[in-house]
């Protein structure tokens, strides 16, 4: 791998360094990076094919789950192709317009993400303690504007990144010690006051993982002691059992991202690679896995995929025969 001349950089241009550290293993930690970017790819599309194609899941649940799947993919287009250039090949030059480009699409998916949850621990409340009011709450248009609240959310909360990263200077150079251009780690590089960025930040972080947490916490409490109160063993494991994949997705999803958060910001002593590694975890694990979880935990997602894939194989027997 070529070494990248860092002294006579384009001040126009950053360049993101991979894995400090870890260098050597760039190439083998390509192999899981570019699974687990098939595996969203494949996994989110095959939800979004299954949920479109079958009338009988024309439900708001899976009407959120095509949400979450849209923005797992977007999220994933946006990270997964710079990062193995920068593991198979050091290509870690990228543009300042790129690079703020990357930020704000990564971090306002995220958002967008956080929302979606949400508004799916929400479904759950509805569905379990007002079961006969469930279809009159959760029609299609405050389905239609709850996506459009989770986008707009998204964009205007990232909306002031970009005016805020490009007020800064960058006198201790372009190279982002990255494998993408995280806010906090490009404000770093920069000179002058960089406290308004650091405010922007926690105060973004604290209004979705902070306010969308609580509200989901609060969601379950209620569902908890709705759940409580039903008298038989069996309609109490049933209604549990209905949030399953939605309790998984949110410990796949908030997990490394408080970790994350936490050890940037107060794990001062921890490592520089540990820092990026939970930040890609962040990105790359939650759209692989969350397809999986859904599709394995929930029956008629199971059941039709599977009818799906017969059906295929039953359509290639036929044209060979």
């Amino acid at each position: 791998m070529e070494s990248p001349n860092y002294t006579n950089m384009d001040p126009s241009v950053f360049f993101l360094l991979g894995i400090p550290g870890l260098e050597q293993f760039h190439l083998w930690l390509s192999f899981p990076v570019c699974c687990l970017g098939t595996a969203t790819i494949v996994g989110n599309i095959t939800i979004l094919v299954v949920v479109v194609t079958e009338p009988a899941l024309r439900k708001p649940v899976y009407l959120f789950l095509c949400m979450l799947s849209t923005i797992d993919l977007a999220a994933s287009v946006s990270t997964v192709p710079k990062l193995l250039a920068i593991l198979w090949c050091g290509a870690g030059h990228i543009s300042a317009s790129s690079c703020l480009a990357q930020m704000f699409f990564i971090h306002a998916f995220c958002m967008m993400e956080s929302t979606v949850l949400l508004a799916m621990a929400f479904d759950r409340y509805v569905a379990i303690c007002h079961p006969l009011r469930y279809a009159m709450i959760l029609t299609d248009t405050i389905i239609v504007r709850i996506g459009m609240v989770a986008m707009m959310r998204g964009s205007l909360l990232m909306l002031p990144c970009p005016f805020l990263i490009g007020r800064l200077s960058f006198c201790q150079g372009h190279v982002i010690p990255h494998t993408y251009c995280e806010h906090m780690a490009v404000v770093k590089l920069a000179c002058g006051d960089t406290r308004p960025n650091l405010v922007y930040g926690l105060t973004a972080a604290l209004l979705v993982i902070g306010v969308d947490l609580f509200c989901i916490g609060l969601s379950y409490a209620l569902i908890a002691q709705a759940v409580l109160r039903l008298s038989s063993h069996e309609a109490r494991s049933k209604a549990l059992g209905t949030c399953g994949s939605h309790v998984c997705v949110i410990l796949i999803s908030y997990t490394p991202a408080l970790f994350s958060f936490f050890t940037h910001r107060f794990g001062h002593h921890v490592p520089l690679h540990i820092h990026i590694l939970l930040a890609n975890v962040y990105l790359l694990f939650p759209p692989a896995l969350n397809p999986i979880v859904y599709g394995v935990k929930t029956k008629e997602i199971y059941e039709r995929v599977i009818r799906v894939f017969q059906r295929r194989q039953g359509t290639g027997i036929k044209a060979a025969q």
